[in-house]
């Protein structure tokens, strides 16, 4: 199951190329991101550019704004296979992933990071993804998917996940993407 709620831009406003104030599931730390849709005009990506094969309707974009940050704060579960027990012993695993890209040439980006943290908000470990180059996309608007993954820190009992796009080059628009974040846990070894 996806921890991370509307990792895929598809609840709330949006669907245009203006900013929205508010993104369901999200805090806007900085700028003001669009929920973007796939084909809208103007060289954004399309249902048929490079991105993820079961796509919704939107994704993120960083707006008109030269940085744009979306945070959210995950609880991890507490009981059951991936609960509090299990990630003290070391058996459970995450996994987290996203497709990150940008338009054309430009070096417009987006970056993800899932830090753990302890119950007094001290981190106990980062995983970053992106941003996807305009090399790694072929010059291309693209999203490209990234994962990473490995053993949830002992203690660990949130998530911060933290998407943060990029405006690199000249124009006003912000062409920083991402779409289908998630953060899943798994059990590992036998019973506790």
């Amino acid at each position: 199951m996806n921890l991370v709620v509307n990792g895929d831009a598809e609840s709330g406003p949006g669907g245009t190329a203006e900013p929205v104030a508010t993104v369901t599931g999200w805090r806007v730390a900085q700028g003001a991101p669009a929920l973007v849709a796939y084909g809208l005009a103007g060289g954004y990506p399309t249902a048929s550019d490079p991105g993820p094969a079961r796509r919704g309707s939107r994704f993120f974009s960083g707006g008109d704004s030269p940085r744009t940050a979306l945070l959210q704060d995950v609880t991890l579960p507490a009981t059951g296979a991936t609960g509090h027990a299990a990630v003290d012993a070391g058996r459970v695993r995450y996994a987290v992933t996203a497709w990150l890209g940008g338009y054309a040439g430009q070096e417009d980006g987006a970056r993800l990071s899932v830090e753990f943290r302890d119950t007094k908000g001290t981190p106990l470990a980062l995983s970053v993804l992106g941003p996807v180059t305009a090399a790694e996309r072929h010059g291309r608007t693209a999203l490209v998917e990234r994962t990473a993954g490995a053993a949830v820190p002992p203690g660990a009992r949130t998530a911060r996940v933290l998407l943060v796009l990029t405006r690199t080059g000249g124009g006003t628009s912000n062409d920083g993407y991402a779409d289908g974040i998630s953060l899943t846990l798994t059990a590992t070894g036998g019973p506790l």
